[in-house]
């Protein structure tokens, strides 16, 4: 399967490498290993992992740009702090959460990611010993798997309601030919989704 990304450049999906030549209007574009689209990175063998780690690491890195100013800075209220943990650190952590495949792993950094800032907030670390729904619950904050659960259901809906001919929606009603490799299947998101 071949995506036309540019005037510049193409890139095939498919698990093993697959030489693959791409004219348009006589010129050869180059294949590519990855590229960035609206800022969400895709890979050649079709995994979003990469892209979740990038986002995570993203994050991370607004929290401690603000560690000192904002998450643990005591003049400020707590109504303050979740304001930015909202307007700044959610956004940064989830952006193009929508085609995300939640592995246990994902949903797992997911949770580190929050509760390391959520629990800063409140005014706790790892020793005390609380779980995160107190935290969560004391702070007023939504799970962020909820969130981003939410965002992938609106995303579905879109798709359906998409009229034919849409290419989000011919890609994801999409059957691929071939044989499968062996071993258990890649968890796809249209499985995840319709869970």
């Amino acid at each position: 399967m071949s995506i036309s990304i540019s005037k510049s450049e193409a890139m095939v999906l498919d698990r093993k490498k697959v030489a693959c030549t791409l004219q348009v209007g006589g010129e050869f574009l180059p294949e590519m290993e990855e590229f960035k689209y609206l800022g969400v990175l895709f890979t050649s063998k079709g995994r979003m992992d990469r892209e979740s780690d990038r986002q995570i690491s993203a994050a991370a890195a607004v929290m401690w740009s603000m560690y000192r100013s904002v998450v643990v800075k005591k003049e400020l209220s707590r109504k303050a702090k979740l304001s930015i943990y909202q307007s700044t650190y959610v956004p940064t952590l989830t952006y193009g959460h929508e085609v995300w495949v939640m592995t246990e792993r994902i949903r797992s950094w997911i949770q580190v990611a929050e509760m390391s800032f959520l629990c800063r907030v409140a005014g706790r670390s790892l020793r005390d010993r609380v779980r995160s729904s107190v935290t969560r619950e004391e702070l007023g904050a939504e799970p962020l798997l909820l969130h981003i659960e939410r965002g992938q259901l609106r995303w579905l809906g879109h798709l359906f309601r998409m009229p034919p001919g849409c290419l989000p929606g011919e890609v994801f009603w999409a059957c691929p030919t071939g044989k499968r490799p062996r071993g258990r299947p890649r968890a796809r998101w249209r499985d995840y989704v319709h869970d």
